[in-house]
């Protein structure tokens, strides 16, 4: 069997050399311009250039993301982008109109094409158009059961690419095709700017009665009637390996390092146990799901890999995500004086608990003995996000060992 490649997301340079560090295959980002995730930080030219070029030395691939469904204005500025693209050298484009796609064939031949979910590939006679145009690599719709991933997979070329989305939040939509942001905020999904209707707070109002709000209660806090809960599949990772999924992808370009180092670690484990025995996989399943645990999430669900789910796919009585742990920072460097340095993320203080996550699997309790601002001097606390300090935790650190604290219940 083909060991698949886990395909990990990222917001910024620091969440891409997260995502490597913490055993990702291949890192999916996206530039300021033509990507469906708008409100994420994203990355600038200098910031892309350096993160592939960070990837690469590590073994990592990075994919761009260019998966917007162009009007006639965006056609001109996408050739202007792929040629900058063209220079920088990510290994493959996803993209999801065909108008960007002939642009990516004109432009950046040399470049994998990987055909995105938002393009809705729901069937093998789907992939093998796109295979026949050139693309490598298709993404397929998230409403796909793992038996119509299995009929796929056998009826398309051998080095076509099949790419399944795997954990992470889902949308209501048809494979990411909501109108709701549009009618409400003039804000276009499909152009990346989508304000994410589906978790707001719904009522009815009755025709012949205006402005009088029903609300349409599971319990005192109202309904969220369109609010999916998240996508998990650490526990099928044999069902995935065997329906012929090459690589298995996770959503998240909003999300933080915390988030991405906590679930690129636990699949990485997860997948790298199965290919040395499914015994030793399915013995470790507890500690998968506890690790996964340890990052923000909303409740868990297959989706439709086992067939269409049940009602308990949606979250009726809340909106919000769980959040165990709170994300403090990552080691950066080293001063005179030995304290550990980074940029600081949350407040915490000397004499605190909390908790150094290590990319071999280790998550160790140590006491924040000391703490210091660039200069050196002293500080009880750091209450300004973003202010670069010093630290002695009682350890020794490595550059990327990440700094979370454990929230109470």
């Amino acid at each position: 069997m083909k060991k698949p490649e886990l395909l990990m997301p990222a917001s910024s340079l620091e969440v891409l050399k997260t995502a490597v560090i913490y055993g990702a295959d291949a890192v999916y980002i996206g530039g300021e311009v033509f990507s469906l995730r708008a409100k994420s930080k994203n990355f600038s030219p200098e910031d892309m250039r350096e993160g592939i070029a960070f990837a690469h030395e590590h073994g990592v691939r990075v994919f761009v993301t260019a998966n917007i469904l162009a009007h006639n204005r965006d056609l001109p500025g996408v050739k202007t982008y792929f040629e900058e693209l063209k220079e920088m050298g990510p290994d493959a484009l996803i993209i999801s109109d065909p108008g960007v796609f002939s642009i990516a064939k004109q432009i950046c031949p040399e470049i994998e094409i990987h055909i995105s979910t938002q393009a809705n590939n729901t069937n093998y006679g789907t992939y093998r158009f796109w295979y026949g145009l050139g693309a490598k690599r298709v993404v397929s719709a998230r409403e796909l059961s793992l038996e119509e991933i299995r009929e796929i997979r056998e009826h398309i070329p051998d080095d076509m690419e099949i790419e399944t989305f795997v954990h992470g939040a889902m949308c209501i939509s048809y494979s990411g095709r909501c109108l709701l942001s549009s009618y409400f905020t003039g804000r276009d999904a499909n152009q990346g700017a989508c304000t994410h209707p589906c978790r707001w707070k719904y009522a009815v109002m009755e025709e012949s009665r205006p402005g009088e709000y029903l609300p349409v209660y599971e319990n005192e806090r109202g309904t969220y009637i369109f609010n999916s809960k998240d996508l998990c599949m650490i526990e099928h990772i044999p069902e995935l390996v065997k329906a012929g999924i090459d690589s298995f992808k996770v959503e998240g370009r909003m999300k933080t390092a915390l988030y991405v180092a906590a679930v690129t670690r636990t699949y990485r484990q997860a997948i790298d146990d199965y290919f040395i025995s499914e015994e030793r996989y399915r013995s470790r399943l507890d500690h998968y799901r506890e690790q996964i645990s340890r990052c923000t999430y909303r409740q868990f669900t297959t989706g439709f890999f086992f067939g269409r789910p049940d009602h308990d796919t949606q979250i009726y009585d809340n909106n919000t995500y769980v959040k165990e742990y709170t994300y403090l920072g990552y080691i950066h460097d080293r001063n005179a004086a030995g304290l550990y340095g980074f940029e600081q993320r949350n407040k915490f203080s000397v004499g605190e608990t909390i908790e150094v996550m290590k990319p071999d699997g280790r998550d160790i309790p140590v006491t924040v003995r000391a703490m210091t601002d660039e200069e050196g001097v002293p500080m009880e606390s750091c209450p300004h996000p973003r202010q670069k300090i010093y630290v002695d935790l009682g350890i020794e650190l490595e550059p990327f060992d990440l700094l979370r604290r454990k929230e109470d219940a």
